[in-house]
């Protein structure tokens, strides 16, 4: 009776911590109501867990819990934030508009409207002649409005907001049509996940943008051995629990030494908190999710877009056996006689003309957001995990990607 009571303790922990890792901001009500139970109910050793290996906070509040999940890379532009509608990335100026978006949110009530929103936005614009030098905002201009749209459908998405009435569709058809919502301010205060506010750091500019990132994050530089094999081993654990392959080559020479020697240790303590399995491989090695649940990317996956990813990687496992650089063009091309062999079964709006181009751009990206490739603008280097989708070898658990 006391091992089943123990399996089934670090079952529901292993679901908990899944739930973080998938949805940093997980709320209490919602489709992730049973999820933020189970993180409530194992607060404590997930809290000390994660505090202990890569050294992220959560907080567990009666509305939602919140991972303060700081990535290993902060140069990585393969996670951009995605419209729940359409999974398009979000620009620079959605994100710019996001980030006032919570500002004006943060002095909101318990209620507030999309036009209300709206005008502040276009306050700020008006009123910061940083904002003003990059570009007005206008809601009488329907592209901008739908940039609004796209930003507020991801804080509803995030349960920030909730809808009461109306719809933003109507709203990006005529901007007299509102919509109000109900505003989580504990979620707006958790958005922002740094250690030190922005308008702490003294700023000579946008050059020196990588350096106000890393500043914002910054941790305590060790002073030990000890301290540095405990910072050592934080790095490598989030890069293991966030990126679907971590390539030996990517990892500085301590990182690489380190890894060597506590591998073992380390890839037994992911699989026991968290359920995946270690794929060690010469090149790197990668935290594989049987289930394929802990991905906001999937491959093979159902539709036009999944259809040609998987085609297109098949394809570049070929090429990828002389080590050479493929060019866009070739890639292009190829995608452009995958549409021309499946137009009977894709959908209409990939065989329009210049088709091709916009979906070597998306399918491309999605492949080095799973670090199947990497694409540089001399060229796209097949990585070594592609491999598992040659044509010849036995079909494998895809690779996953956090969010």
């Amino acid at each position: 009776m006391t091992h089943a009571l123990e399996a089934q303790q670090q079952h529901e922990q292993q679901k908990a911590l899944r739930a973080l890792l998938r949805h940093p901001l997980l709320p209490a009500a919602g489709a992730h109501a049973a999820s933020f139970l189970l993180v409530r109910r194992h607060a404590t050793a997930l809290r000390a867990w994660l505090a202990r290996y890569p050294r992220w906070s959560l907080l567990v509040e009666p509305e939602q819990a919140r991972l303060r999940k700081t990535p290993a890379d902060l140069a990585d532009g393969t996670r951009p934030a995605l419209d729940p509608h359409h999974g398009t990335p979000f620009t620079r100026r959605r994100y710019v508009l996001l980030c006032l978006a919570l500002l004006a949110l943060e002095g909101e009530d318990r209620q507030t409207t999309l036009g209300r929103l709206a005008g502040r936005m276009e306050d700020y614009f008006a009123g910061d002649p940083a904002l003003a030098r990059a570009g007005a905002f206008e809601l009488a201009a329907q592209d901008q409005r739908r940039d609004l749209v796209h930003v507020v459908r991801f804080l509803l998405s995030l349960r920030v907001l909730t809808r009461v009435a109306g719809e933003e569709q109507g709203f990006i058809a005529d901007q007299q049509r509102d919509v109000l919502y109900n505003v989580s301010r504990p979620a707006v205060a958790a958005m922002l996940n740094v250690r030190r506010g922005p308008s702490t750091l003294e700023t000579t500019g946008a050059a020196d943008l990588a350096a106000r990132l890393a500043g914002v994050v910054e941790e305590l530089a060790p002073e030990t051995d000890d301290a540095r094999n405990q910072a050592l081993r934080a790095r490598l654990f989030r890069r293991l629990l966030d990126d679907p392959v971590v390539y030996y080559e990517d990892l500085g020479p301590e990182e690489r030494a380190y890894l060597t020697t506590q591998r073992p240790f380390i890839v037994a303590e992911i699989e026991r908190a968290t359920g995946l399995v270690a794929e060690a491989r010469r090149e790197g090695l990668a935290m594989v999710d049987p289930d394929e649940e802990l991905s906001d990317l999937a491959m093979p996956e159902e539709g036009t877009e999944g259809h040609l990813t998987l085609l297109v990687a098949e394809w570049l496992a070929g090429r990828a056996r002389d080590g050479q650089l493929v060019g866009r063009a070739a890639v292009e091309q190829r995608v452009a006689e995958l549409i021309a062999e499946h137009r009977g079964r894709w959908r209409k709006a990939v065989v329009g003309a210049g088709a091709e181009v916009e979906l070597t751009d998306r399918t491309l990206a999605r492949l080095a957001a799973l670090r199947l490739l990497r694409w540089t603008p001399s060229g796209i280097t097949p990585q070594p995990a592609i491999a598992r989708y040659a044509v010849a070898a036995p079909r494998t658990t895809t690779p996953r990607r956090m969010p």
